[in-house]
């Protein structure tokens, strides 16, 4: 049995005459019976008592009525369901971020909720290398990262440009320089990130280049533990200036440059460069590239591959 032959039965359960369930159907009275007939077949039991000319059920026809009622409800449901999806009255959107990228995805979100604020977001933390790989997995449609792709089934498009920054609290004595060598930061004590990455080895292998020993005395588990330890005077730190803007403003860490240390940093949303987007991602896209013309600046709207 369909869904076609139940609307049919249904009508004709409701106008208590096949003429009658005809008439709304826009069918001829054949073809009605007939439907009903092959209902009947595969049923194995008659739906109407032939005895009443009012179309009164059987108790088979009772049984069905009150699940072709429930199916016929369902699917108007499901297509309200699917067209407030579309509409963005619904839906989910699961992004896959690390401590750093959802310093980036904050504001953006904020402008997302404005929009559509019936989508329910969800931002899970993972480990930066593992990212594409979840996202791969399906655990996220978008992911975020701060390095190019490796995976040729994922697409990337830049959407922030950032840049590694030495800073230290304003007490310190290179607080008030304009700029410094590396070979001058050789006696510093650094409050280094746990968590290896490329940036950090590149920085590693600038002092090494330089013959500079680099001393990273301490290391703690967040940006958030490393920038408030060094604001205490707790020596200085290299972080990703996204996540200090706070910090600068309000003097509590100063940020001085480094002659022959600058390393800039790309934030790229990653997916599933075949799969179709779900109309809540597509217009977190379209919230992201409109931010990016809007503020301009260090944001970014830029496809890759």
């Amino acid at each position: 049995m369909d869904l076609a032959q139940l609307e049919v039965f249904l009508a004709v359960a409701r106008e208590g005459k096949f003429s009658r369930a005809a008439e709304k159907l826009f069918r001829t009275q054949s073809a009605v019976s007939q439907t009903i007939r092959k209902l009947e077949d595969e049923v194995g039991e008659p739906l109407f008592d032939r005895s009443s000319r009012d179309g009164v059920l059987t108790d088979a026809g009772r049984v069905l009525f009150e699940y072709s009622d429930k199916l016929i409800n369902l699917r108007s449901d499901a297509q309200t369901a699917l067209g407030e999806l579309k509409e963005l009255q619904r839906g989910r959107l699961s992004i896959e971020a690390n401590e750093f990228t959802a310093l980036y995805l904050l504001p953006v979100l904020a402008e997302y909720r404005r929009r559509h604020p019936m989508v329910r977001i969800t931002v899970d933390r993972g480990l930066g290398s593992n990212i594409p790989d979840e996202v791969r997995r399906h655990k996220a449609e978008l992911g975020v990262i701060t390095y190019e792709p490796e995976e040729s089934d994922l697409a990337s498009i830049v959407v922030y440009l950032d840049e590694l920054v030495f800073v230290v609290p304003p007490s310190h004595a290179l607080a008030g320089e304009a700029a410094v060598s590396i070979r001058q930061l050789g006696a510093e004590s650094f409050v280094a990130h746990i968590v290896s990455s490329p940036y950090r080895d590149k920085v590693i292998q600038a002092f090494r280049r330089k013959k500079t020993p680099l001393h990273m005395d301490v290391e703690l588990p967040t940006l958030q533990a490393i920038k408030q330890f060094v604001a205490l005077g707790n020596g200085c730190a290299m972080l990703p200036e996204l996540s200090i803007e706070g910090e600068l403003q309000r003097g509590e860490l100063v940020k001085v440059p480094v002659r022959d240390l600058s390393f800039q940093r790309k934030l790229r949303i990653v997916y599933r460069k075949h799969a179709k987007l779900s109309h809540a991602a597509r217009a977190f896209l379209k919230v992201a590239e409109g931010f990016a013309e809007e503020r301009g600046g260090r944001y970014r709207f830029q496809r890759e591959g």
